[in-house]
């Protein structure tokens, strides 16, 4: 028999269930099922499963046609388990490498209804909180396993589903012991499972990352649906009533933590609004007095007690003062501890009196100004010029919305790489300030300056560059050797200006949901940048070719690696000599490298004349049209070669350093868009054996175009304009 059932619901987690099931499937343990319930969520959180399943037979989907909540998605899975022991574990959550043979080894040694064990919760900011394990439990219980009337402080833990492990005949033997519908649905369960269970263990070892998501938990969405609290709880009392003796020596201690709940709740601003308040604590009077033990309950000491006296009298008035002198005292602190940190030194206050804070003064006054309701304003890599998505975007804008008066930014550097007849405004100029302040749409491929504020009315376009092959945002907070120097606070302030996310597959839409969690749209309609590569011809290919001096039947490959932020300087080991060699006379070598580098490589040899350094080019969709195949490590050009249906190589002669340094989205090497190479010599043989143009390789890249490129049918840029700029729907 399986000896572990995991049932993990989904609804709206696609950003975060990935990870949550490759933390459960690549644990070294083998003797466990997945059953992956889809709550009809309308993300790809069913697809996310359907696909696991597809690959690994220890998963199971289970897709829902109709949304029922997650108590009774967790009921759905429960009654298709088959394990010995259930463990229910949420689809934003995820276990902690190398947990599973310990749980499973206390199970097998120990056979207790349910094992508790211990848990972190992880912040979006990557700050753990421990769990009340050490307060509880300061030493492990003496007992292997107990009952809950020797060891009632055990309701002091967590009373959450995912942070204990239940044998499932027991489930099936208390057929009580199910989940309600409705929010708070783990408190009907784990309380009473607590009290009908015979042998209660504890594993005092981290096992599961709780997540604390920055927004659509309910802990942080505020609403009337937290009454619903009152519900569960009665729902326990009741299962107290009808169980009578066997449980009534539980009664004081289950009536403290029932306030303590209540109390958490409406503490908690996140949850409940102001206006709503005074009914939710006259709530808590009515069940104070409804269900208070007759010989009294453990009331606590300090403030909590004083809480508590407050709600038997009911005096909601004196309770909502004590709560706001609290709130105020905390806001002064905070105000302290924020006015120390932004006094600057004298000597940093005279400086500010330069050109550039003039203009920043400008551009403040400008902000008091009305938007203007035509401006567009665009950018692109950080003022490079015109390119990416943005000049996409741009490009459709004026077909489709002629209206819209678009305007670049530019370094001064790169003015002369504008296309003719492209307004533009150079950046630090007074008309760069004046542009970001009142324009109506901003447009970029990656986030404007931190000093840029977001206007009421005005609309911010993140387009990004690329699908992620390496871990973003605030996914390198787990990889700090490639995020040196990264202000993740401040990044979510830029993010947090975003009103729309523009994605290019459902893949990129689940990262950048983890790695960017803010309250932006986001568009998932392909890359604009992609309309001209889905939209080629045979004709605009040769033409490219030309242009770049390349003959009708020269065979051209593209190199494009990608650069290492956390390895400065290193590049792959790659002999063009080599490699032209290999390629025979025909053989053209375009080599390009990642715009953070902004220099030519320059080989030598007698095949030097079939090579060209093509990084100064502006456009790399041209580079991709010439090419026959491209050959790129962990770039997101692959994403968009794919789209032309042309041969692709990963050469990769860092993949393992690579995927734990700087950290990956997918295995690259286990899902790539054709063959692949981990050092030169099987790079050369692969072209060297045609094994580039192979069957293995052609399915590999058909693949990998049905998962990264349904959407590139050129029309990317169109879907965008009409949503932002014409508010047609989506």
């Amino acid at each position: 028999m399986t000896l572990i059932s995991f049932v993990v619901p989904a609804f709206l987690v696609q950003g975060y269930l990935r990870e949550c099931l490759d933390s459960i499937l690549d644990q070294p343990y083998a003797d466990l099922e997945v059953i992956g319930v889809d709550d009809a969520s309308p993300d790809d959180s069913g697809e996310i499963l359907t696909e696991y399943a597809a690959r690994d037979p220890r998963v199971r989907p289970v897709l829902l046609t109709e949304n029922v909540g997650l108590g009774p998605a967790r009921n759905t899975g429960l009654d298709r388990a088959v394990g010995e022991y259930v463990w229910f574990v949420d689809g934003d959550d995820w276990l902690v490498p190398g947990c599973l043979p310990h749980v499973a080894d206390r199970l097998v040694d120990t056979r207790p209804d349910v094992l508790i064990v211990d848990h972190v919760r992880t912040h979006w900011n990557n700050v753990g909180t421990r769990s009340a394990m050490r307060d509880v439990f300061p030493e492990p219980p003496d007992e292997v396993t107990f009952r809950l009337r020797d060891r009632p402080e055990t309701m002091r833990l967590l009373h959450t589903a995912w942070n204990r492990l239940v044998r499932r005949q027991f489930l099936v033997d208390h057929r009580v012991l199910r989940f309600a519908p409705g929010w708070y649905e783990d408190v009907s369960f784990s309380y009473p499972v607590l009290m009908a269970a015979e042998r209660i263990g504890v594993l005092d070892r981290v096992c599961l990352n709780y997540r604390q998501r920055r927004t659509g938990a309910i802990t942080r969405t505020r609403g009337d649906r937290h009454f619903e609290v009152f519900a569960q709880w009665h729902r326990v009392f009741r299962l107290m009533d009808e169980w009578g003796p066997a449980v009534a020596e539980l009664r004081p201690a289950v009536f403290e933590r029932m306030i303590w709940h209540y109390l958490t709740v409406l503490g908690n601003g996140e949850r409940i609004a102001p206006e709503l308040r005074p009914a939710f604590f006259a709530q808590i009077h009515a069940d104070f007095n409804r269900f208070r033990p007759p010989g009294g309950y453990p009331v606590p000491g300090g403030v909590e007690g004083l809480k508590h006296r407050l709600v038997a009298a009911g005096r909601w008035r004196t309770f909502s003062a004590l709560r706001g002198a609290n709130l105020a005292g905390d806001a002064a602190r905070r105000s302290v501890r924020q006015a120390r940190r932004r006094v600057l030194p004298v000597a940093r206050r005279a400086a500010r009196g330069t050109r550039a804070a003039a203009l920043r003064e400008y551009y403040r006054a400008e902000l008091h100004r009305p938007l203007d309701p035509t401006l567009a304003v665009y950018a692109a890599y950080w003022y490079r010029g015109y390119a990416c998505n943005p000049a996409a975007v741009y490009a459709a804008a004026r077909q489709l919305a002629p209206q819209v008066r678009g305007v670049w930014v530019v370094r001064r550097d790169r003015v002369g790489t504008l296309p003719p007849g492209v307004e533009y405004v150079v950046a630090g100029t007074p008309a760069y300030y004046r542009a970001l302040a009142r324009a109506r749409w901003l447009v970029n491929n990656v986030n404007f300056p931190d000093f840029v504020r977001k206007r009421p009315g005005s609309v911010h376009v993140q387009t990004h560059h690329g699908t992620p092959v390496k871990v973003m945002g605030l996914d390198q907070q787990r990889y700090p050797v490639g995020a040196v120097g990264m202000d993740f606070a401040k990044l979510l302030r830029r993010v947090d200006r975003w009103d729309y996310s523009v994605t290019s597959n459902g893949f990129s839409t689940q990262m950048w949901e983890r790695a960017y969690p803010a309250a932006y749209t986001t568009l998932e309609v392909g890359y604009p940048r992609n309309d001209r590569l889905a939209l080629a011809t045979p004709d605009e290919a040769r033409k490219m070719r030309a242009e770049l001096g390349i003959g009708p039947d020269d065979r051209v490959v593209l190199y494009a690696p990608t650069h290492r932020e956390h390895l400065p300087g290193w590049r792959p080991p790659f002999d063009p000599d080599r490699l032209l060699d290999v390629l025979g006379p025909a053989g053209r070598l375009l080599m390009r490298s990642h715009y953070f580098h902004d220099r030519a490589r320059r080989p030598g040899g007698p095949a030097a004349e079939r090579l060209l350094d093509v990084s100064s080019h502006d456009r790399v969709e041209d580079l991709y049209l010439a090419a026959d195949v491209l050959v790129t490590d962990y770039s997101s050009a692959m994403f968009d070669y794919a789209v032309l249906d042309r041969p692709i190589v990963v050469y990769a002669p860092d993949w393992e350093a690579y995927r734990v340094a700087r950290g990956v989205y997918f295995d690259l090497l286990a899902e790539p868009p054709g063959a692949v190479a981990v050092d030169f010599p099987g790079l050369l043989d692969l072209f060297r054996s045609d094994a580039v143009r192979s069957t293995a390789a052609e399915q590999a890249r058909q693949r990998f175009r049905a998962r990264f490129c349904p959407l590139d049918d050129g029309h990317a840029a169109e879907r965008v304009v009409r949503r932002v700029f014409l508010d047609e729907p989506a």
